[in-house]
C-alpha cells in the first residue's frame, strides 16, 4: 500500500501544477496580444499619418510593425476598424496621461488644469508626433470618418476641458475670449512642435528631444496664454 502511494505522488504533484503552469502561459499570451496589439496600432497611426486613410496599406502596416498581414486582419477585420481603433488607442493614452497629472482627489484650480491637460497634451504630442498629422489628415476635404471622430472621441475630450477654461477665464486667470476659440487655439500651441519640428530643426536649429526647448517652448504658452 505504501509503494503503491509513493509511485502516486510524483504524478500528484505534477497534477498540482498544472493549474499555475496554465495560468502562467494564459498570462503569457495575454501579454504577447496586448504587445501586438500596441504594435499595430503604432505602425497603423504612422502609416495614416503619412498617407492618409485611402493611401494607407494594411500589408504595408504589417512590414512596418514587423508582423505577419494576416496577423494584423485576424485583430482588425478591415482597415477602417483599424482606422478607428487607432484614434481610440491614442486618446486613451492621452486620458491615461490627464488622469495621472490630476489625480480625482486633486484640488487643483481650474486654471491649473487647463495648464495641467494642456501641458500633458504637448508632452504626448512630442512623443507621438504622428498624430498631430493622423489628425490632420481628416481635416482634408471630406473626410467621411471626421463625423464619427468627433461623435466617439472629440466631443469627450471638448466636454472635459471646455468647462474649465470657462471656469478659468471667471476666475480672470486665463486669456478672455470665446472658449471654444480659447481651447482650439491651445491645441494649435501646443501641436506646433509635432506638426513643424523638421521646419524648425532646418530654420533654427530646434530639437524636439530636446527637453529644455521644449519647456521653454510652454513656458512662452503659459505667459501668452494664462494670467
Amino acid at each position: 500500500m505504501a509503494e503503491t502511494n509513493r509511485k502516486k505522488a510524483p504524478d500528484e504533484s505534477a497534477a498540482a501544477k498544472q493549474p499555475g503552469q496554465r495560468r502562467k502561459t494564459n498570462r503569457r499570451e495575454q501579454q504577447r496580444s496586448v504587445e501586438t496589439r500596441q504594435a499595430i496600432l503604432e505602425a497603423a497611426l504612422n502609416e495614416f499619418a503619412e498617407r492618409g486613410f485611402d493611401g494607407s496599406s494594411v500589408r504595408r502596416i504589417g512590414e512596418r510593425a514587423g508582423l505577419e498581414y494576416t496577423l494584423i486582419t485576424y485583430h482588425y477585420r478591415t482597415k477602417e476598424a483599424l482606422w478607428k481603433a487607432v484614434a481610440e488607442y491614442a486618446f486613451e493614452q492621452i486620458e491615461t496621461m490627464w488622469d495621472e497629472a490630476i489625480p480625482p482627489d486633486s484640488r487643483m484650480s481650474a486654471s491649473e488644469r487647463v495648464r495641467a491637460e494642456f501641458r500633458t497634451f504637448l508632452r504626448f504630442t512630442v512623443e507621438h508626433t504622428a498624430f498631430h498629422h493622423f489628425m490632420l489628415r481628416e481635416n482634408q476635404g471630406s473626410s467621411p470618418r471626421i463625423g464619427w471622430l468627433v461623435e466617439k472621441v472629440l466631443s469627450k475630450t471638448r466636454d472635459r476641458i471646455l468647462p474649465q477654461i470657462r471656469a478659468a477665464q471667471a476666475e480672470g486667470q486665463l486669456l478672455q475670449g470665446d472658449p471654444d476659440h480659447v481651447y482650439y487655439m491651445l491645441i494649435g500651441m501646443t501641436s506646433t512642435l509635432s506638426s513643424l519640428n523638421r521646419e524648425m530643426a532646418e530654420t533654427i536649429g530646434f530639437s524636439i528631444r530636446n527637453e529644455e526647448a521644449v519647456e521653454r517652448y510652454w513656458n512662452l504658452v503659459e505667459r501668452a496664454v494664462f494670467k
